[in-house]
């Protein structure tokens, strides 16, 4: 969870995926992460719009309110930038009656997403791609982005938005929901002292789950995708909700430990547990922030 200190590239070059980096976190068992989420396999944060809600409830529930924000109308074409299982594209099609391309680095999710759509009762197209968005070059009219941007290095942000604008007509939408951090400098006036537990946290979530990621600012957001030809006319914060969320896939996963283990291990077991309860408490104490982006082109 370190950070970024963007600096605008100067040429764009090596623009190939990270797909190695990607499959060590998602590949490494679909049944694992079976274990803690919620039968549509959503592994974002979700939305408790009611407090009696459960997890599979609040995560269509932020499914519907990020799709919300897009302006849908049936016959478009949707593009999921990091689709995860594809749950997402699953309920644009089922309740806006839109094409849905995804990408994803992950093999066993383009392989599972692949399959969650083709048993879909529908005539519009549907394609879960092996490839990065660096690979993408077709014209799309939304975008949806649900933490994604996470797995990036931060020189990559500023290509991202260019090559999303790229993408969209002259009235485009995007949504991005995206995990934010605070530069070091501004924690103590944020209340947060700098303790040496918290940055050990931050190496091992940049080590031994998001190798190869990192965390944006929220300046990151607005002025490089402003830059981009984007205006971000509303930000939502979640923070609250991605607590709830870590805290029952941390119970989840404890519940079926033996189950975990046999998937896996016992040391992704414990590493797992430690990423899931560590996250949580940096939402709890304002370390880091979700927010939900809406930005228009234009």
């Amino acid at each position: 969870m370190v950070e970024s200190t963007v600096k605008r590239p100067k040429g764009r070059t090596e623009m190939e995926p990270h797909f190695e980096e990607v499959q060590a976190h998602y590949d490494l068992s679909d049944d694992f992460f079976g274990l803690f989420q919620d039968p549509s396999r959503t592994y974002s944060c979700a939305y408790f719009e009611r407090d009696d809600m459960t997890l599979e409830e609040a995560q269509m529930a932020k499914i519907d309110l990020a799709l919300g924000k897009l302006n849908l109308e049936p016959g478009m074409t949707l593009l999921d930038i990091g689709c995860g299982w594809g749950s997402v594209m699953r309920r644009a099609i089922e309740k806006f009656d839109v094409n849905v391309v995804g990408l994803t680095l992950s093999k066993n999710q383009c392989a599972f997403g692949q399959q969650l759509l083709d048993g879909l009762d529908t005539d519009r197209s549907r394609r879960v791609m092996l490839r990065g968005w660096e690979q993408f070059d077709e014209p799309v009219d939304r975008i949806i982005s649900l933490e994604a941007i996470e797995a990036f290095p931060p020189e990559r942000y500023a290509p991202f938005f260019e090559a999303c604008s790229r993408f969209l007509p002259s009235d485009g939408r995007m949504v991005l929901q995206a995990i934010l951090g605070h530069p070091l400098k501004r924690w103590p006036e944020m209340g947060i002292p700098i303790v040496m537990t918290d940055l050990r946290f931050m190496r091992f979530i940049a080590k031994e789950i998001f190798p190869g990621g990192s965390v944006p600012c929220d300046e990151d957001i607005v002025n490089l995708s402003q830059a981009a030809g984007f205006t971000v006319t509303d930000k939502q914060l979640l923070d609250e909700h991605y607590v709830r969320t870590l805290d029952l896939w941390a119970t989840a996963l404890e519940a079926n430990h033996d189950a975990a283990v046999a998937a896996t291990s016992e040391e992704v077991y414990q590493r797992y547990m430690k990423y899931l309860v560590g996250c949580s408490d940096f939402f709890q104490r304002g370390i880091s922030e979700l927010g939900q982006f809406t930005m228009v082109k234009g």
